[in-house]
Formats: C-alpha cells, sequence, structure tokens
C-alpha cells in the first residue's frame, strides 16, 4: 500500500489509535451543534441530529482512512465530503444570537469548517488527557500540526486555521467566552438524541448511562449549561467523579489492556 499523509510517530496516529477517543465524539457533536450557522449548514442539511451515532461513524470512517489510510484514499474520501458541502447553502430563518434573519450560511466557509475541526481537535485532547495519558505542550503543538493537514483535505487553508498552539488557545477562549455560540432551541431539543438515546440493548444501558455522564461532564461549562443539562451533581462533585475515574482508568486499566483491546483495528494493521 502507498504512504499516507501520517506514520506512526506523528500525534494523530498516537491519540486516535487508542478505542477510548470514541468517548470525544458525542462531545465534539454537541460543541459542533451550538454553533447556530454550522447546525444549519453542516448539520440540519442531513441527518446528523436524527441519526447522530450514524453521523459519528461516518466521521470515524474519514479519520481513520485519514490517519491510517493511502494517500489516495484519503484524497477520495475527504473530496467525496468537500463536494457534499459545496451543495449545502441557504439562510436562517429565524434570528439567532448575534446572527440575523436572513444569514447567509455555506457548508464549506471556512469558520463554519473552522469550528468543526476545532471541537475534533479539543475533544480529542480533553479525552486522552483524561483517560488515556498525559500530554507536553510540545506534543500538544504537534497535534495540532496533524489536524492542520486534515484541515487543509477538508478545505481549508493555512491561513484560515490558528497558526500555533497558542493561538488555537486563543481561538477556544474566543469562542467559548464570545457572542458567536448559542444553543438553539432546535439543537437542544435533539441533544437527547445524540448523547442520552442512542440506539443500544437494555443490557448495555448502565454503560450507557457512563458514558453519558461522561460526555455531559467533559463538556464546556457555557455549553453544558446552555443546553440545560442537569446540574446535579454539583460540579465539584461531578468533576471529581471524572477525575477519579479517568485516574483510575489511565494508572490501574489503560497500560494493563492488550493492543488487540486498546487500540482500533486500523492502527493495529498499520
Amino acid at each position: 500500500m502507498s504512504a499516507g499523509y501520517f506514520t506512526d510517530d506523528s500525534m494523530l496516529r498516537r491519540v486516535h489509535r487508542e478505542r477510548a477517543i470514541a468517548l470525544s465524539g458525542p462531545r465534539a457533536l454537541l460543541m459542533q451543534a451550538a454553533h447556530p450557522l454550522a447546525v444549519a449548514g453542516l448539520l440540519a442539511h442531513s441527518s446528523a441530529m436524527d441519526e447522530p451515532y450514524d453521523r459519528l461513524a461516518r466521521t470515524a470512517a474519514v479519520m481513520s482512512t485519514i490517519g491510517w489510510g493511502a494517500r489516495e484514499d484519503a484524497d477520495r474520501v475527504t473530496a467525496h465530503v468537500r463536494s457534499m458541502h459545496k451543495r449545502v447553502n441557504g439562510k436562517i430563518q429565524q434570528p439567532v444570537g448575534r446572527f440575523p434573519a436572513g444569514t447567509s450560511y455555506r457548508a464549506d466557509q471556512p469558520d463554519l469548517l473552522l469550528w468543526v475541526l476545532f471541537t475534533l481537535v479539543d475533544s480529542g485532547l480533553v479525552v486522552y488527557r483524561k483517560y488515556v495519558g498525559a500530554m507536553s505542550r510540545v506534543e500538544e503543538a504537534r497535534y495540532w500540526e496533524d489536524y492542520k493537514l486534515v484541515g487543509e483535505l477538508f478545505g481549508l487553508e493555512r491561513a484560515d486555521m490558528p497558526e500555533t498552539i497558542a493561538d488555537l488557545d486563543e481561538y477556544r477562549r474566543e469562542m467559548l467566552e464570545g457572542d458567536t455560540l448559542m444553543v438553539t432551541d432546535w439543537a437542544r431539543e435533539r441533544a437527547r438524541a445524540i448523547v442520552l438515546e442512542p440506539p443500544v440493548p437494555w443490557i448495555a444501558q448502565p454503560l450507557l448511562q457512563t458514558v453519558n455522564f461522561i460526555t455531559i461532564a467533559l463538556l464546556p461549562d457555557r455549553i453544558r449549561g446552555e443546553y440545560g443539562f442537569a446540574p446535579l451533581p454539583p460540579a465539584p462533585v461531578r468533576k471529581a467523579l471524572v477525575a477519579g475515574g479517568a485516574e483510575y482508568v489511565k494508572r490501574a486499566v489503560i497500560p494493563f489492556v492488550p493492543e488487540r483491546l486498546r487500540f482500533v483495528p486500523a492502527a493495529r494493521v498499520a
């Protein structure tokens, strides 16, 4: 097989080989849906919010191809995504936050693509640090450099993306503290389908409740609040429970899990 865009030394492979990173998917999707124009341009035109786990599975398959597949395969799948984005455009019908009614959107506009890319990066970092292991500032920077290449494959220019990891931190602060994000009623109504009601058999319900708890707890405080997720247990208790469980997984579970169970299939093949 011809070479891919990444090697085993890349941070993208190191992070995304871990099955635990699957926990980042629902968090990223909830964050994406907190952007009113992203909801209209990238989610409302698809079944993403009605069939969230189908979307997450498709996203995981695309990322697997980018991370471990040949360059021509990565180019093929991302070209398909770009072609779909080019066909999606419109105007919002109702005012939302700082966006007046009639604001136009395109699924391929750089600011929306950057927000989606950021949610994937941020969620990957949060879950990896919480459940797998520490990551140095240099490693975080390398991870962002890998993701900038992913961004280019989806149509972003380098100039559209924060240059350094410090710039990415500033982008995060601006988005979470600014007036761009706002969870709409439409997104809020479908939030339960994203994190609380996936199609799993009854026997898996206890595990599902654990995953739901983790997803909600790891959301940025502002976004969790706008979705209206129950504040109980209190934030300090909730964070302590997640942190304590994460330390147990990181120290007592992950190091002893065989690679065939710990790593995703694409990583084991590579």
